[in-house]
């Protein structure tokens, strides 16, 4: 009777073949979702997102707040790219990002259930920059289980 592959696999490669759809998963959410909210903040589709910007934004950067946007949605869609590109830092920038919504957020005093959310994202981007691989400083051709560093 022969063994199931499943079963014949070692439970350390079990383990890291997780940690990488864990990894793929959290870098494919945290490149799309940035990019395609970036784009939104041009076109304005699934929201007037001018409604979530505090106040104190608008008095602290001589800009209207449509254009603050617009940098918004730059920054989101570079965000986006970075994590595609080099994930450590990309989510990174993301989850500091996301701190700063959350901030703007409790300043505008509304959307407490929005900053809840943008929460959970922060801590699913510092998940992603845990699971993301480390420039090994090994020298070439040895083998170290970049999911797990």
């Amino acid at each position: 009777m022969k063994a199931s592959p499943i079963l014949a696999t070692p439970a350390r490669h079990l383990e890291a073949d997780r940690h990488r759809q864990a990894f793929l998963l959290l870098r494919t959410v945290f490149t799309v979702a940035p990019i395609l909210f970036g784009l939104d903040k041009f076109t304005n589709l699934l929201t007037d997102w001018t409604v979530y910007l505090a106040p104190a934004v608008t008095s602290v950067v001589p800009l209207p707040a449509q254009t603050i946007m617009y940098i918004v949605g730059g920054v989101e869609i570079l965000a986006g790219v970075l994590v595609a590109l080099r994930p450590r830092f990309g989510s990174a920038l993301v989850a500091l990002w996301l701190l700063g919504i959350i901030v703007n957020l409790i300043v505008l005093g509304s959307f407490y259930d929005v900053a809840l959310r943008d929460f959970g994202l922060l801590v699913g981007a510092l998940a992603l920059n845990r699971l993301s691989p480390r420039k090994s400083a090994k020298a070439p051709g040895t083998s170290q289980d970049s999911a797990t560093a």
